[in-house]
């Protein structure tokens, strides 16, 4: 690094009133290219790894087969899908990460000529979509990546190219206020913004130091904001599919500033984030799927960030769902996996898979905005119990009205289920505001997102209230009873005056829900909810059977004695609602008089053969 550069730049903090002290990193100390993630020889190591591990050689093949497809691909053009032109941002950085990997590994030009090609084309875009900044901050860190990893062997005049677009194309947007306003927020577009940003800044940090610097600088500053999501214990509020996207930025920003710079000025501290791959982990089910509560989707997905966190941490028992997935002959990656597949070499060939062990505790409890207890007693597939707990608020970001909800798995069926998201672009293109999160906002009116589909409790056939917000009360960690108790009061706007619900295992047999509700000053109508894809029979009206993949469950109300069950199905109202084939709720409802107390007690017992 330009040591003329270092000084100029300390005397711009100083003039602008920053101190010294507040400089990040000292970028004389900045390592020679290529610096992101995978510095000069570390391709031998990874090469030697392959020859006694299975698991990452089946990785590694994958990227060279979808290298050599990508060699007689045409290149990427401009295409928006709606207001988005995301998915052509992340098939760039997929397309570079992977061509510009198996070209350091191979030293085959073939592969680094094509991987310039896609950077030349997507660099003669006219833009990178600032509106939808996420497309900015992929593009710019797939470019970058093409840039370190090739960069003795680009020709001058893309080289040249690629620094204007960093520049002008993603540097220019991030300082105007139209688009910037992803350094102020507490989700994964900040993750994401800023490590795209900072992945370009590293790139060309010798040829534009001033303004790279300022990139890392600022991001330094903002970064943090997102992550006190973590805090305290590590929970993620948006989810099992969003941990995936926001994280694993996250982590890659943390990685690429400790590959430049030895260090990741201190990110790495911040509570809850080294233990919230531990969250993650606890979010699969043993029937390999996740809990999918707000935007999610029910399948579970390998994430290549996890081998990071592994190697950090320095704790294999971390990649034991990752085994799983490298193992098992008929997985498949998703899209989203496919464009971080290098990390799994990188960091992963670090360990011998063969002696990967799975945790040792049977629950892991989260707190914070979107608390969380997750049971998990057994790690092989289809073996033991699952239960996924949850309380939060629908105020959070990607909610949905959803607290009190909870997944169950045994016999390896999945008996209680969430029906996840509905994929964004099939709602905004009928013109629904789903963004509104208003109390009276549409988003609620959308058949997956409000309460009356959910694993809770609906008072009065009202929505839960937005800003209500449902703690853990306490956890229960005994092999005698597993789980959580919630306090739900503040989601009935007063039509409750108090509401716990209290979800355990209990001895490793069956689950215990138990709802205790006092009403308030007027009569109440509490109603019991619970979807499944399983097939019911009604045996008595305190008696439900539930049938699934030749296994079966009986659901039972203990209490009140008047209940009766009934099946509804899932049809929803609306023209743009998504379809949800072969599922029902079970529901009953119970009518509490004014200022009573009521008790709502049901099992869910598998049936032992």
């Amino acid at each position: 690094m330009n040591k003329v550069f270092f000084l100029i730049f300390t005397c711009l903090l100083l003039c602008a009133g920053t101190h010294l002290a507040a400089q990040a990193f000292d970028y004389n100390r900045v390592t020679d290219h290529p610096r992101l993630l995978m510095k000069q020889g570390e391709e031998l190591k990874i090469r030697e790894s392959l020859k006694d591990n299975p698991e990452m050689q089946r990785v590694y093949n994958q990227i060279v087969g979808e290298a050599d497809r990508l060699l007689i691909c045409p290149t990427l053009t401009y295409k928006k899908e709606g207001r988005r032109l995301l998915a052509v941002s992340r098939e760039a950085l997929k397309r570079i990460f992977d061509l510009s990997f198996v070209y350091r590994m191979t030293g085959e030009d073939k592969y680094r000529l094509r991987a310039e090609q896609e950077m030349v084309s997507v660099c003669s875009f006219g833009d990178w979509n600032p509106s939808h900044f996420l497309d900015v901050g992929e593009m710019t860190m797939a470019v970058a990546i093409g840039y370190d990893w090739l960069y003795d062997g680009l020709a001058p005049e893309t080289k040249a190219l690629v620094r204007e677009s960093i520049r002008l194309k993603g540097f220019a947007p991030s300082n105007d206020g139209e688009y910037n306003w992803f350094l102020k927020a507490g989700n994964n577009w900040n993750q994401v913004c800023n490590t795209g940003l900072v992945y370009g800044a590293l790139a060309i940090l010798e040829s534009d130091g001033e303004e790279a610097a300022a990139v890392i600088e600022r991001a330094m500053s903002s970064v943090p904001l997102s992550m006190k999501v973590y805090v305290p214990d590590g929970n993620y509020p948006e989810g099992y599919n969003y941990w995936g996207y926001g994280t694993s930025f996250n982590a890659m920003l943390i990685a690429a500033l400790e590959s430049a710079f030895g260090s990741d000025g201190g990110l790495c501290e911040t509570e809850g984030f080294m233990p919230s791959a531990r969250f993650m982990q606890y979010m699969a089910g043993t029937t390999g799927l996740a809990f999918n509560f707000s935007d999610a989707r029910e399948t579970t997905q390998s994430f290549p960030a996890m081998f990071w966190f592994a190697s950090k941490l320095d704790d294999p028992s971390l990649l034991w769902n990752e085994k799983i997935f490298l193992t098992r002959g008929d997985t498949q990656f998703t899209a989203e996996e496919e464009r971080f597949l290098p990390l799994i070499l990188i960091y992963g060939t670090r360990f011998d898979m063969k002696k990967v062990t799975p945790p040792a505790a049977k629950i892991w409890t989260g707190h914070g905005k979107v608390p969380v207890a997750l049971v998990r007693t057994g790690w092989d597939e289809g073996k033991g119990f699952y239960v996924g707990i949850k309380g939060g608020t629908a105020s959070a970001n990607h909610a949905h009205m959803d607290a009190g909800s909870f997944v169950f798995e045994a016999l390896g069926v999945r008996w209680a289920q969430d029906l996840g998201m509905q994929e964004y672009y099939s709602l905004e293109k009928e013109n629904v505001r789903l963004w509104n999160g208003d109390q009276d906002g549409q988003r609620w009116d959308v058949f997956r997102y409000n309460n009356f589909v959910h694993n809770t409790l609906t008072v009065n056939g009202a929505k839960h209230q937005v800003k209500g917000e449902v703690p853990i009360l306490e956890t229960y960690t005994k092999d005698a009873k597993l789980g959580a108790n919630l306090d739900m009061t503040t989601l009935f706007g007063g039509d409750l005056k108090k509401a716990t619900r209290e979800v355990v295992l209990v001895k490793e047999q069956y689950l215990q829900v138990t709802d205790r509700v006092q009403a308030a000053g007027k009569p109440a109508s509490v109603r019991w909810t619970m979807v499944t894809s399983a097939t019911p029979r009604q045996i008595d009206s305190h008696t439900m059977e539930l049938t699934k993949e030749g296994k079966k469950l009986h659901l039972i109300i203990d209490s009140p004695s008047a209940a009766t069950f009934s099946v509804i199905d899932n049809v929803p109202s609306h023209s743009y609602d998504a379809p949800n084939p072969g599922s029902v709720r079970i529901v009953f409802d119970a009518d509490v008089k004014a200022g009573r107390k009521e008790t709502l007690k049901v099992r869910l017992v598998p049936v032992m053969e």
